[in-house]
């Protein structure tokens, strides 16, 4: 079967509303196997991609995850348009737990990943613009869709992408506030650069479901627990419009 989809969604833990009745497309691209089964769906009379980031079972870790298999298994099954769901802590006031933010900007702290597609191997290399790391127009559209449903979206910010699993010390990220960052997650990077790389149109979705260690006094793991849920239901909400919007 040919995916008809131009929208991908990358999702983690919580969204199986976006699988519905789908399509599964089991996949082997020349950089391997995907995270997970690509299932293709109706979503809001859209056809939709989704793709679970860290394994159907949330069973791989950041530094482990495949985002070279993800990425060009979307691009070959029709996605032009990719919209990624990264939880995040808040490390600047933009933002607290519970909220959603569409980022504009990043940094990049991991290390040891496949981060490119010009491995040497096939390709010429080329040199990516990455001035600008998630695309304008589905920023510009993500926003407008917020606003349309009423839901209070910050735009902007930079994300901070750490190698994790681990969470961050309380001096860590005592420089990434120095370094400028607003958010700090551990998977947007090397997703949106090998999306640029590979002519995906590419953004994400913030969902801020704690402070940053060292900015709060609650445990960063009862925050996550009491926020996730909210988070989740303001983008699935903004989901449905951006989906809506698009057709």
């Amino acid at each position: 079967m040919t995916a008809s989809a131009t929208l991908a969604i990358i999702i983690g833990s919580g969204f199986d509303a976006l699988a519905g009745d789908a399509a599964r497309h089991d996949f082997i691209t020349r950089f391997g196997v995907p995270s997970a089964t690509i299932r293709e769906t109706v979503f809001e009379g859209l056809p939709v991609l989704t793709l679970a980031r860290h394994g159907d079972d949330h069973t791989i870790p950041p530094h482990a995850i495949n985002y070279r298999a993800n990425l060009v298994a979307l691009g070959d099954l029709g996605a032009t348009t990719v919209v990624a769901l990264n939880t995040v802590g808040a490390v600047s006031e933009l933002c607290s737990p519970g909220d959603i933010a569409i980022p504009d900007q990043l940094l990049d702290y991991t290390w040891g990943r496949e981060h490119t597609v010009y491995d040497g191997r096939d390709d010429a290399v080329e040199h990516i613009d990455f001035t600008e790391p998630f695309a304008a127009g589905v920023r510009a559209a993500l926003i407008a869709a917020a606003e349309t449903a009423g839901i209070q979206c910050r735009d902007g910010g930079v994300y901070a992408a750490t190698q994790g699993p681990r969470l961050e010390t309380a001096a860590e990220v005592d420089r990434l506030a120095r370094d400028g960052a607003d958010y700090v997650g551990m998977t947007a990077m090397p997703e949106a650069a090998i999306a640029r790389e590979l002519g995906l149109d590419y953004a994400c979705i913030a969902m801020v479901v704690n402070r940053a260690a060292g900015r709060s006094d609650q445990p960063i793991h009862e925050e996550v627990a009491a926020s996730t849920a909210a988070a989740a239901k303001l983008t699935m909400r903004l989901l449905r419009q951006f989906a809506t919007q698009a057709k």
